[in-house]
Protein backbone atom coordinates (compact mmCIF):
# COMPACT_ATOMS: atom_id res chain seq x y z
CA UNK A 1 0.00 0.00 0.00
CA UNK A 2 2.95 2.34 0.40
CA UNK A 3 3.04 3.07 -3.36
CA UNK A 4 -0.73 3.46 -3.69
CA UNK A 5 -1.73 7.05 -4.49
CA UNK A 6 -5.46 6.39 -4.27
CA UNK A 7 -8.35 4.86 -6.16
CA UNK A 8 -9.93 6.06 -9.38
CA UNK A 9 -13.60 5.23 -9.80
CA UNK A 10 -14.58 5.12 -13.46
CA UNK A 11 -18.30 5.06 -14.14
CA UNK A 12 -18.81 3.60 -17.60
CA UNK A 13 -22.13 5.23 -18.46
CA UNK A 14 -23.06 4.39 -22.05
CA UNK A 15 -21.99 3.77 -25.62
CA UNK A 16 -23.12 5.91 -28.54
CA UNK A 17 -23.41 4.65 -32.12
CA UNK A 18 -21.09 1.69 -31.57
CA UNK A 19 -19.99 -0.39 -34.55
CA UNK A 20 -22.06 -3.36 -35.73
CA UNK A 21 -20.07 -6.59 -35.29
CA UNK A 22 -22.85 -9.19 -35.52
CA UNK A 23 -25.47 -9.39 -38.27
CA UNK A 24 -27.44 -6.24 -37.41
CA UNK A 25 -26.16 -5.22 -33.99
CA UNK A 26 -23.54 -6.00 -31.31
CA UNK A 27 -23.31 -7.32 -27.75
CA UNK A 28 -20.88 -4.74 -26.33
CA UNK A 29 -18.90 -4.58 -23.11
CA UNK A 30 -16.01 -2.36 -22.00
CA UNK A 31 -12.62 -3.32 -20.57
CA UNK A 32 -10.67 -0.70 -18.59
CA UNK A 33 -6.98 -1.58 -18.21
CA UNK A 34 -4.13 0.08 -16.31
CA UNK A 35 -0.79 -1.68 -15.73
CA UNK A 36 -1.67 -5.22 -14.53
CA UNK A 37 -5.31 -4.33 -13.74
CA UNK A 38 -8.17 -5.09 -16.14
CA UNK A 39 -11.81 -4.57 -15.20
CA UNK A 40 -14.89 -5.05 -17.36
CA UNK A 41 -18.51 -4.02 -17.53
CA UNK A 42 -21.42 -6.35 -18.03
CA UNK A 43 -22.48 -7.27 -21.60
CA UNK A 44 -25.47 -5.45 -23.08
CA UNK A 45 -27.12 -7.77 -25.61
CA UNK A 46 -28.11 -6.60 -29.09
CA UNK A 47 -27.52 -2.88 -28.64
CA UNK A 48 -25.22 -0.40 -30.41
CA UNK A 49 -26.27 2.33 -27.93
CA UNK A 50 -25.84 0.40 -24.67
CA UNK A 51 -26.32 1.80 -21.18
CA UNK A 52 -23.94 0.15 -18.70
CA UNK A 53 -23.81 2.48 -15.67
CA UNK A 54 -21.10 0.20 -14.22
CA UNK A 55 -18.57 1.47 -11.66
CA UNK A 56 -15.03 0.15 -12.06
CA UNK A 57 -12.34 1.09 -9.53
CA UNK A 58 -8.62 1.13 -10.32
CA UNK A 59 -5.77 1.26 -7.80
CA UNK A 60 -3.50 4.09 -8.96
CA UNK A 61 0.21 3.71 -8.23
CA UNK A 62 1.67 5.87 -11.03
CA UNK A 63 -0.07 8.81 -12.70
CA UNK A 64 1.99 8.31 -15.86
CA UNK A 65 0.65 4.82 -16.59
CA UNK A 66 -2.01 5.09 -19.33
CA UNK A 67 -5.59 3.98 -18.74
CA UNK A 68 -6.91 2.13 -21.77
CA UNK A 69 -10.57 1.65 -22.59
CA UNK A 70 -11.49 -1.03 -25.14
CA UNK A 71 -14.95 -1.99 -26.34
CA UNK A 72 -15.61 -5.60 -27.38
CA UNK A 73 -18.51 -7.48 -28.93
CA UNK A 74 -19.26 -10.65 -26.95
CA UNK A 75 -19.34 -13.73 -29.17
CA UNK A 76 -20.46 -17.16 -28.04
CA UNK A 77 -18.54 -19.44 -30.38
CA UNK A 78 -15.52 -17.32 -31.37
CA UNK A 79 -13.09 -14.76 -29.99
CA UNK A 80 -14.78 -11.49 -28.97
CA UNK A 81 -14.52 -8.80 -31.66
CA UNK A 82 -12.78 -5.52 -30.87
CA UNK A 83 -15.04 -2.50 -31.39
CA UNK A 84 -12.54 0.30 -30.84
CA UNK A 85 -10.41 1.76 -28.08
CA UNK A 86 -9.51 5.02 -26.37
CA UNK A 87 -7.03 6.31 -23.81
CA UNK A 88 -8.42 8.08 -20.74
CA UNK A 89 -6.21 11.11 -20.03
CA UNK A 90 -6.46 11.75 -16.28
CA UNK A 91 -3.74 14.44 -16.07
CA UNK A 92 -6.11 17.48 -16.30
CA UNK A 93 -8.38 15.84 -13.72
CA UNK A 94 -5.48 15.12 -11.34
CA UNK A 95 -4.24 18.70 -11.78
CA UNK A 96 -7.68 19.97 -10.69
CA UNK A 97 -7.66 17.66 -7.66
CA UNK A 98 -4.21 18.90 -6.65
CA UNK A 99 -5.52 22.48 -6.40
CA UNK A 100 -7.02 21.44 -3.05
CA UNK A 101 -10.32 23.19 -3.65
CA UNK A 102 -13.04 22.98 -1.01
CA UNK A 103 -16.55 24.26 -0.32
CA UNK A 104 -17.33 25.41 -3.84
CA UNK A 105 -20.94 25.84 -4.93
CA UNK A 106 -22.45 22.61 -6.27
CA UNK A 107 -22.01 22.35 -10.06
CA UNK A 108 -19.10 24.82 -10.12
CA UNK A 109 -16.84 24.13 -13.14
CA UNK A 110 -13.23 23.83 -11.96
CA UNK A 111 -11.71 23.31 -15.44
CA UNK A 112 -12.63 22.57 -19.04
CA UNK A 113 -10.66 20.22 -21.28
CA UNK A 114 -10.87 20.66 -25.04
CA UNK A 115 -10.60 17.78 -27.53
CA UNK A 116 -7.22 17.68 -29.30
CA UNK A 117 -4.86 15.28 -31.06
CA UNK A 118 -3.40 14.05 -27.75
CA UNK A 119 -6.67 13.00 -26.11
CA UNK A 120 -9.64 10.93 -27.27
CA UNK A 121 -12.29 13.47 -26.30
CA UNK A 122 -15.20 13.79 -28.72
CA UNK A 123 -16.42 16.97 -27.03
CA UNK A 124 -15.38 19.47 -24.36
CA UNK A 125 -15.08 17.82 -20.95
CA UNK A 126 -15.86 19.68 -17.74
CA UNK A 127 -14.27 19.01 -14.37
CA UNK A 128 -16.93 19.92 -11.81
CA UNK A 129 -17.32 20.30 -8.04
CA UNK A 130 -20.31 18.13 -7.17
CA UNK A 131 -21.52 17.20 -3.67
CA UNK A 132 -18.12 17.75 -2.07
CA UNK A 133 -16.18 15.90 -4.79
CA UNK A 134 -14.46 16.79 -8.02
CA UNK A 135 -15.74 14.70 -10.93
CA UNK A 136 -15.08 14.72 -14.67
CA UNK A 137 -17.49 13.60 -17.37
CA UNK A 138 -15.89 12.55 -20.66
CA UNK A 139 -17.26 11.54 -24.02
CA UNK A 140 -14.47 9.49 -25.63
CA UNK A 141 -14.24 8.95 -29.38
CA UNK A 142 -13.18 5.38 -30.11
CA UNK A 143 -10.11 4.82 -32.30
CA UNK A 144 -9.36 1.98 -34.73
CA UNK A 145 -13.04 1.59 -35.64
CA UNK A 146 -15.48 3.18 -38.08
CA UNK A 147 -17.69 4.80 -35.41
CA UNK A 148 -18.57 4.94 -31.75
CA UNK A 149 -18.16 6.88 -28.53
CA UNK A 150 -18.22 5.93 -24.84
CA UNK A 151 -19.33 8.22 -21.99
CA UNK A 152 -17.44 7.83 -18.70
CA UNK A 153 -17.15 9.73 -15.43
CA UNK A 154 -14.04 9.95 -13.22
CA UNK A 155 -14.01 10.28 -9.44
CA UNK A 156 -10.93 10.15 -7.19
CA UNK A 157 -11.13 8.28 -3.88
CA UNK A 158 -8.57 9.14 -1.20
CA UNK A 159 -7.44 6.11 0.80
CA UNK A 160 -6.31 6.53 4.41
CA UNK A 161 -2.67 5.58 4.89
CA UNK A 162 -1.74 6.06 1.23
CA UNK A 163 0.59 8.55 -0.39
CA UNK A 164 -2.23 10.58 -1.92
CA UNK A 165 -1.85 13.21 -4.61
CA UNK A 166 -0.12 15.88 -2.55
CA UNK A 167 -3.07 18.27 -2.68
CA UNK A 168 -2.71 21.72 -1.20
CA UNK A 169 -5.34 20.82 1.40
CA UNK A 170 -3.22 17.95 2.81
Amino acid sequence: MENLLGLLKIRVRKGINLAVRDTLTSDPYVVIAMAQQALKTHVVKKNCNPVWNDELTLSVHDLNVPINLTVYDKDTFSVDDKMGDAVIDIKPYIKSLQMGLENLPNGCVVARVQPDRKNCLADESSIVWNNGKIIQDMQLRLRNVECGEVVVQLEWIEVAGCKGLGTKGT
